[in-house]
């Protein structure tokens, strides 16, 4: 059985954010299970405030085309999702957005979201963990742009202490969480395989 190529992404740029922290986490659990996995950075993918003017005027951007092909590369993909406002980041939705608008040659409208598993987590200072964050980012993922998403997710609670020295998660409870989502993903990946 061919093993699924699952793609890791945080929706933070921020130094020292705790969601690029839970994602590296991510990222080492994932190569644990023997999957194929790329760990990538919204920082690569630089875009303008979605514009339907600017749209119209050049089509999406040259580095929405390349994540959405990156995306397009992968059977599963883990967002881990800041908290702004009970919402997703600006960052985030604007990605979101300008890939949705990708339509490559012979590719169905929202290819870059349809055909592959979405799983979701989030850390957050707060007690909520990001949760409302990920109901947000669920809505738009499953909603607006019609991806095939996870009903398991994390939320990791008071993100500043949340993280031990190593990376890990120093709740046990949080950290086989993370590790079920995870799991689900791969297992899930490997119907799209």
């Amino acid at each position: 059985m061919t093993e699924p190529k699952i793609l890791v992404l945080a929706g933070s740029i921020r130094t020292g954010s705790y969601n690029a922290k839970l994602a590296a986490l991510a990222v080492k659990e994932l190569a644990l299970a023997d999957v194929h996995v790329t760990h990538v950075s919204l920082a690569d993918y630089p875009m303008p405030l979605y514009d339907g003017d600017l749209e119209a005027a050049s089509g999406p951007p040259e580095t929405a085309k390349k994540l959405a092909r990156m995306i397009g590369l992968h059977q599963g993909v883990f967002i881990a999702s800041p908290e702004y406002n009970a919402s997703v980041t600006p960052l985030l939705k604007n990605t979101v957005d300008w890939v949705s608008r990708v339509r490559e040659e012979g590719a169905p409208p929202l290819a870059a979201y349809k055909g592959r598993v979405f799983a979701l987590g989030a850390a957050s200072p707060g007690t909520l963990g990001g949760y409302r964050s990920l109901m947000a980012l669920r809505q738009v993922l499953e909603l607006g742009c019609g991806a095939t998403v996870l009903p398991e997710q994390v939320a990791v609670r008071e993100a500043a202490t949340a993280f031990d020295d190593a990376g890990g998660l120093a709740d046990a409870r949080t950290a086989a969480t993370l590790r079920t989502v995870l799991a689900r993903l791969v297992e899930a990946a490997h119907a799209f395989a």
